[in-house]
């Protein structure tokens, strides 16, 4: 009996396991590690895996993974793929030595080198999803040796694109294929651009898991995707200013963010809390506001974090907040005779000079501040060049902060202007012109796009008046409820991202930490609100298909009130996949089509070292529609 099963026949009555459990403990002593393998076994039933006590038939078995790996039309790939796609029906064992990169076709040497890069990622997170364990000796008896000879090839065609830096302009698509003959497992990868290329690698890896019946990780043998996003703009913002986020929470927001196919970490990196970007012409700005010298984002720090960004098909968006949000930092450019250039900084009562504390608002009359934003502008393009895109910020300007400084209203008086909101509006407009022509010279030729928050100044009745849409995109925070003003902006030629924040804000719901009560931005915004949150479907109607190239996509908000480096992934995550899909596939259906795979995905990204928060019990995920409240 003994070795009719060490031969590798995997035993058909549940006597001849008992016989071998008892034969291989007396070779090896009996530890706490030691394994048995699984007494369910998972049938894929109306796309559905259901859990059985298994019959030890071997035609019958199959692990959880393998049948989440094939069991509904997408399995779980997340996002699912935008076009009609194929997934088989079986899966092939192998080791993850067995896996190699067989050839590459690219335009440039640089774009072969981000391909070997990205294939290196791609097998570290394969791995990730292999256990800990030192004691595999049951699975390894049980286990045919073929896996040992299964090898797995990959070949990567980048046909068209030179890039290496992602832009609104790069092709995302990808096409993916596996055929397997025998031992050889052929995946077939051709794109585009490195960034498509990327994402087809990434939906690789969710087509591979690890089989604790074997012992082995598992592929499926057939698939067919074509794919691409349905829209340019995915983006996640990190707001780094009010609490200091650390580069390895950077780094493993970033690896979450590839995982889900987003593609733009926009840097909310300065606010009136503090200043934490070492800057070399201008040292003052964080020496006076950063939290301390160990919180501060200096070069290597931010060279290391675009680099780590970008083999992921990331593209970091630098922010630097004005005319509002600034403070902290500005506190020596009155010793330095320049003036002040920060007004109402740290002022009290705050609710009257600005939205929460502490204050801090741009001097606009000053032309010293034009001086100091050109340095800053010029550190920053430098420090994250090539930019294709740089958000200026704009957000929350506090009128009467200006109102009760002695030198605006100075200014207007010798203007002759009146201090009525249209006197400040004209002020902060023409604030705005003379920073975006401040900004270094890329921006006039075009090659720099400005992001601005939605204002007073973005209203659409009077937009035109003050924005120039060839210049800017407008970034939309408000509510749903918004949807004509979002459409009116379409209708009137601004590119805009959907950020509202009564789905994609996502530091809403944790209670006030100024005072008792609710959060200011209401309740908490469950995964399902995030998912079925449409950008198409916000858009006013007559808008929706004529403009739809505009609507560039959109992006969830992690302000940092209460977050930091202990917080950030479970708020983020596993809501931020939910954006992803939205706004990679724009599904028709709503969340409940999505949540089996979801609930999968939750767990790969905590595989991956994402400490994604849990959405429900264990045994829900497998015992598939059992939890469903219908």
């Amino acid at each position: 009996m003994e070795g009719r099963v060490m031969a590798g026949s995997r035993g058909k009555t549940a006597q001849a396991f008992l016989v071998l459990f008892f034969t291989v403990t007396s070779l090896q002593s009996v530890s706490a590690a030691f394994k048995f393998p699984s007494p369910y076994n998972w049938s894929c039933v109306d796309e559905t895996c259901i859990k059985q006590l298994n019959d030890w038939n071997e035609d019958n078995v199959s692990s959880f993974t393998g049948c989440k790996l094939t069991c509904g039309p997408h399995g779980v790939l997340w996002p699912k793929p935008t076009y009609p796609h194929k997934i088989g029906e079986q899966t092939v064992s192998f080791n993850l030595s067995r896996i190699t990169l067989e050839a590459v076709k690219s335009p440039t040497e640089d774009v072969k080198d981000l391909l070997h890069r990205a294939f290196d990622i791609f097998k570290d997170n394969i791995a990730k999803g292999i256990p800990n364990s030192d004691d595999q000796f049951f699975t390894k008896i049980l286990d045919p040796e073929a896996r040992d000879r299964q090898r797995v090839f990959v070949k990567i065609h980048v046909t068209n694109s030179k890039a290496t830096r992602l832009t609104l302009n790069t092709n995302e698509r990808y096409l993916l294929n596996i055929g397997t003959k025998d031992f050889h497992t052929n995946v077939s990868i051709s794109a585009p651009s490195f960034f498509g290329a990327r994402h087809a690698l990434e939906t690789l890896s969710q087509l591979i898991e690890y089989d604790d019946r074997k012992g082995s990780l598992q592929i499926v043998s057939s698939v067919a995707v074509a794919d691409r996003p349905a829209f340019k703009y995915r983006g996640i913002l990190l707001d780094t200013a009010r609490n200091f986020i650390s580069v390895k929470t950077i780094e493993r927001t970033l690896d979450a963010m590839a995982s889900n196919k987003l593609n733009t970490l926009h840097w909310h990196i300065t606010d009136t809390t503090s200043f934490p970007l070492y800057l070399k012409s201008v040292p003052d700005m964080s020496y006076y506001g950063a939290y301390s010298q160990g919180q501060i984002y200096r070069y290597n720090d931010i060279y290391h974090i675009i680099e780590y960004a970008r083999v992921r098909g990331i593209r970091v968006l630098p922010e630097f907040a004005s005319p509002s949000h600034a403070g902290n930092g500005w506190q020596w450019t009155e010793k330095k005779g320049l003036g002040k250039l920060a007004l109402c900084v740290n002022k009290e009562p705050w609710s009257s000079y600005c939205s929460e504390p502490p204050c801090g608002q741009l001097n606009i009359v000053n032309n010293n501040t034009y001086g100091i934003l050109t340095q800053i502008y010029g550190d920053m393009v430098e420090l994250f060049e090539p930019l294709d895109l740089f958000h200026f910020g704009g957000q929350e300007v506090n009128l009467n902060c200006w109102n009760s400084t002695e030198e605006i209203v100075t200014h207007l008086s010798e203007k002759g202007m009146d201090r009525s909101a249209d006197s400040f509006l004209d002020l902060w407009s023409e604030f705005q012109s003379k920073i975006y022509d401040a900004f270094p010279a890329g921006n006039q030729t075009g090659k720099i796009k400005g992001i601005l928050w939605n204002s007073q100044l973005t209203d659409s009745d009077q937009v035109e008046r003050y924005i120039d849409p060839r210049k800017y995109i407008i970034q939309a925070s408000g509510s749903v409820k918004d949807q004509n003003v979002i459409g009116d902006l379409l209708k009137k030629g601004f590119q805009v991202i959907l950020s509202n924040s009564d789905a994609w804000s996502l530091n809403c719901g944790f209670g006030s930490w100024l005072t008792k009560g609710e959060h200011p931005c209401g309740a908490y915004k469950g995964w399902q609100a995030v998912y079925d949150n449409s950008p198409y479907a916000i858009a006013s109607n007559e808008t929706r298909s004529e403009y739809r190239e505009l609507l560039l996509g959109g992006e969830a908000v992690l302000w940092s009130q209460q977050v930091d480096d202990a917080s950030v992934d479970a708020k983020l995550w596993p809501r931020g996949a939910a954006l992803a899909e939205r706004l990679w596939t724009n599904p028709s259906h709503n969340w409940e089509s999505a949540e089996r795979r979801f609930i999968h995905h939750r767990q790969r990204l905590v595989k991956r070292g994402i400490k994604a928060d849990r959405v429900q019990p264990e045994w829900c995920h497998q015992n598939e529609k059992l939890c469903y409240l219908r």
